[in-house]
């Protein structure tokens, strides 16, 4: 068309070189302002300038091509059946899979080649590894998929990362090297290269099991371009994929195999971008642990082993003005098409609350309302003069709403932009009812410790030092500031790099103290959440359930003890195991009655 842009151009023939790479007719590639992703059919890939500049473009082909790649080589249902459960293990092997499909169109495209290095030095550039000291501080998963690229497709370690991989490529080749050989033999079949990627992962002791990996079934019913088994050999599969994880978790679901498997797996893929393994940093991403709790004794006592470089900001400390403008821009379109579901949503909410407000009456007035319902004694009685009413404002609690949300890694994706949405559906509709919100948010200030980690180690790794992470709390809008004024600071969820580990314990007790501060007769706290609280670094050094026991017992004191009403929205993770009023919502078209339901429950006149 005459009118098109050279952007629009270039993302025309993005999509079709996905299309005819991935063997996906209907995929679709489409810009984002935050990581880059794949959900379904649909590619997101960094938007180049608008003059088209050649690093820029190579690394969004790059970006495009690679998820093409997955949707051709990757099978999801096959890959999640044999997936280790320890995180480290875990992130090893989804980044290992990445390296098996882009290996294949590396070594058969040269210009695909060209492409893949363009969005990997994106990825690395932003991957601790480059920031390395110390082999401890080497995320493995990285360092274990670069060795294993250089071995598969002959392409050198980036620059920025060879001094991070060398720190630990003595213990990775002796451990794995003799595994890279066999690796490099089986790029064409997943399952095949899944079951050696398992037994390297044992060799480097990060799967720690003595079952075998299924070896039994040769026949695995999939072709090359990652097509679904037949039923037969998924529950076979799965018969020995329980045998070899059970005795690691007992949690994973004895229903696996049926047909309608790779369709439910794909679903839950969808809802959890930002697993270990996936692009930029979400390779040091941890797996949310959406585990049933063991009780840990009643001795346990939870700590913090220095808050020296703990910070409470607002939002716009965090960004200058033009880039906030710029991802509340981004966040603006996701609402575009949401319009009429915002303004249903508020009009109903705000009818329930409001509704709440007006239903008393004075009757037997000299003035008011005519009083239609005494107006038979008048005609029985003419000596009656008329009645009248006057409707009473009703006794309606000054009300203040807290939004505490999840800001951690696993929330990337489509998860944030759900809860960024919701924080600016509730907070608009909410202030059109008189009712006054803040919105805060929560992560840390770095992957796998900070400064308070460094410091630990200073003072020579002392035994059970309780948290181990610089907490960062978020302020994007106070309670008596108006929406007008703050709405931009959404965007800031939006940032690559903000969300990073979640200690939601100390969150929600930072949040409740705000609140216990605030005038108003009646405090609502909610949290927008997708599960467990996950910080590697306290958790290597404490009991395994340090952070998930401090948050059971804050949200105990403050359902039992508290003045404060907590309730929780889960997004994509059922949440009611921690909190006793909780719902679940898997997208933004759940919003409307999940809220009106939640919002009104709690605004009922005690």
């Amino acid at each position: 068309m005459a009118n098109e842009s050279p952007l629009d151009r270039f993302k025309l023939a993005l999509t079709g070189a996905a299309r005819a790479i991935g063997h996906e007719p209907e995929a679709e590639v489409g810009w984002t302002a935050d990581t880059p992703t794949v959900q379904g059919k649909n590619i997101r890939v960094p938007m180049p300038g608008r003059a088209l500049p050649p690093e820029q473009a190579a690394t969004a082909r790059g970006f495009a091509d690679s998820f093409a790649l997955r949707m051709r080589h990757h099978n999801d249902a096959l890959h999640m059946r044999h997936a280790p459960i320890e995180p480290a293990a875990r992130a090893c092997y989804d980044a290992v899979e990445m390296v098996r499909y882009e290996a294949l169109g590396a070594n058969n495209f040269a210009g695909m080649r060209a492409n893949l290095d363009a969005s990997m030095d994106v990825r690395i550039a932003a991957d601790p590894i480059t920031r390395a000291e110390t082999a401890e501080e080497v995320p493995v998963q990285t360092a274990l998929a670069l060795l294993l690229r250089e071995k598969l497709t002959g392409q050198p370690v980036p620059e920025v990362a060879s001094q991070g991989v060398e720190l630990v490529r003595d213990w990775i080749e002796e451990s794995a090297g003799e595994d890279f050989e066999r690796l490099a033999l089986s790029l064409d079949d997943q399952k095949a290269f899944q079951t050696l990627c398992i037994d390297m992962l044992r060799h480097l002791e990060l799967v720690h099991t003595q079952d075998e990996p299924d070896e039994a079934d040769d026949d695995s019913g999939e072709d090359e371009d990652g097509e679904d088994q037949s039923d037969q050999d998924g529950d076979d599969d799965q018969i020995d994929q329980d045998s070899q994880q059970q005795q690691i978790a007992g949690e994973q679901s004895d229903a696996e195999g049926e047909s309608d498997e790779t369709e439910q797996v794909e679903q839950e893929t969808e809802m959890t971008e930002g697993e270990p393994g996936d692009d930029g940093e979400e390779g040091m991403m941890p797996v949310r642990p959406n585990r049933p709790w063991t009780d840990l004794p009643e001795t346990f006592d939870y700590k913090v082993f220095t808050e020296a470089f703990d910070e409470v900001v607002e939002a716009q400390d965090l960004c200058d003005y033009e880039e906030l403008d710029r991802l509340r821009a981004y966040l603006d379109s996701q609402l575009a098409g949401l319009a009429g579901v915002v303004t249903r949503l508020a009009n109903r909410l705000q009818r329930r609350l409001m509704a709440q407000q007006n239903r008393s009456w004075d009757f037997d007035q000299e003035e008011g309302l005519l009083d239609a319902a005494r107006l038979a004694r008048v005609v029985v009685s003419p000596g009656h003069s008329l009645s009248y009413k006057i409707e009473r404002d009703q006794e309606f609690k000054d009300t203040v709403v807290t939004l505490l949300i999840d800001n951690s890694g696993s929330m990337r994706g489509r998860p944030i932009s759900i809860a960024a949405i919701s924080a600016d559906i509730m907070a608009r509709t909410l202030e059109r009812c008189g009712v006054k919100v803040e919105i805060l948010g929560f992560t840390t200030r770095a992957w796998k410790g900070g400064q308070s980690r460094e410091r630990w180690l200073a003072d020579g790794k002392p035994q059970s030092p309780g948290r181990l992470n610089d907490l960062r709390h978020i302020i994007y809008k106070k309670a008596d500031e108006p929406m007008r004024r703050a709405r931009r600071n959404l965007g800031l969820m939006m940032r690559e790099g903000l969300l990073k580990e979640n200690i939601d314990g100390e969150a929600l007790l930072w949040a409740h103290d705000r609140l216990l501060a605030r005038p108003e007769d009646r405090r609502i706290l909610m949290v927008i959440s997708d599960g467990a609280p996950v910080d590697d670094s306290t958790l290597s050094v404490n009991n395994a359930g340090y952070l998930e026991t401090h948050l059971r017992k804050v949200i105990e004191w403050i359902e039992k003890q508290s003045p404060v009403q907590l309730v929780a929205i889960g997004i994509g993770h059922d949440v009611t195991r921690y909190y006793k009023k909780a719902v679940t919502i898997m997208d933004v078209e759940q919003l409307g009655g999940t809220i009106i339901e939640q919002l009104a429950d709690l605004f009922e006149v005690e």
